[in-house]
């Protein structure tokens, strides 16, 4: 069950070329037994062969994660999700349905650091992230040539403290517009309202240098110099009202020592900072990041 395989579920040769239709089921529920039964059982009597499945149980919570990518001949999609309901009530499941085929709408937040706009750019054009960029959106007029290189809309939407509301008004009017399913902060430098964040939870991620708390403020990597430090790295996170404080998807770190510089630290650290949002926007991109509670469940 676990992969793809030439085999369908009752252990026949399947027609794995005729079935064009993908999709990827995630759910989360109360663990109990026979889950597992269930749903291949489910997408068994439907057609459907199952490419890819995994599953976890968290002690401390109780609750069970699942996520399965399956294939299977044409189907009436309101139907089967019509159907998907009865079957997860029993179970108390929350769980969504996502067709492989639609690449995930994406709109971009940047003011003006561009490293890692630059890079979410060029992975998607090279085909290694399944999002279609809608739009761009900055405080700042820095990449208006470079959205245009890539033939994506840039929206310069001034930020001050007076206009705020109105300007996350406007941003949020573009991204309900494109029907972004997701928003990226790539080093976007102002912090949402509550009302914002709570309108983008679960679909806005942020990224910053794994710095903080312990460096605040400006300039992050003059503060890590002038301490010495011996670690740099970076933090990808579901956006929230709690300042930097969303589950967090990804991170990692990069070693230095004495001999870095002040420039050194920077490059070094906006390199980690671009590889750990892009692995975040690709696993969630992927329907691969399950929330739970304030942790995440991932399914690499």
């Amino acid at each position: 069950m676990e992969g793809a395989s030439n085999q369908n579920f009752a252990g026949f040769p399947a027609t794995i070329s005729a079935m064009n239709h993908a999709y990827i089921l995630t759910l989360s529920c109360p663990d109990r037994m026979g889950i597992v039964h269930a749903v291949s059982g489910f997408l068994l009597e439907r057609g459907g062969n199952i490419e890819e499945a995994a599953q976890y149980n968290d002690p401390a919570t109780g609750l069970f994660f699942m996520r399965v990518q399956f294939a299977c001949d044409p189907v009436n999609e309101a139907d089967l999700r019509t159907q998907l309901v009865s079957f997860a009530a029993p179970f108390h499941m929350n769980w969504n349905l996502h067709s492989t085929t639609q690449p995930m709408r994406t709109v971009i937040l940047v003011s003006k650091e561009g490293h890692c706009l630059n890079d979410l750019l060029f992975r998607w054009k090279s085909g290694l992230l399944p999002i279609d960029i809608r739009a761009i959106v900055s405080n700042h007029r820095e990449f208006y040539q470079l959205a245009a290189s890539y033939n994506v809309p840039f929206h310069n939407i001034p930020v001050t403290a007076a206009n705020k509301a109105e300007a996350e008004a406007k941003q949020y009017d573009i991204i309900q517009s494109e029907g972004a399913e997701l928003v990226v902060l790539a080093r976007y430098m102002q912090i949402l309202s509550d009302d914002l964040c709570r309108k983008l939870s679960g679909r806005a991620i942020n990224i910053h240098h794994s710095f903080l708390p312990s460096f605040k403020g400006a300039k992050p990597y003059y503060q890590a110099h002038d301490r010495g430090v011996k670690l740099i790295g970076a933090t990808a996170h579901y956006v929230t009202a709690d300042l930097d404080e969303g589950p967090i998807i990804e991170q990692d770190v990069a070693r230095v020592d004495h001999s870095k510089t002040v420039d050194d630290l920077t490059t070094q650290g906006r390199d980690t900072e671009s590889q750990v949002l892009a692995r975040a926007v690709k696993w969630h991109s992927e329907h691969r990041v399950l929330l739970n509670g304030h942790k995440t469940v991932i399914f690499k």
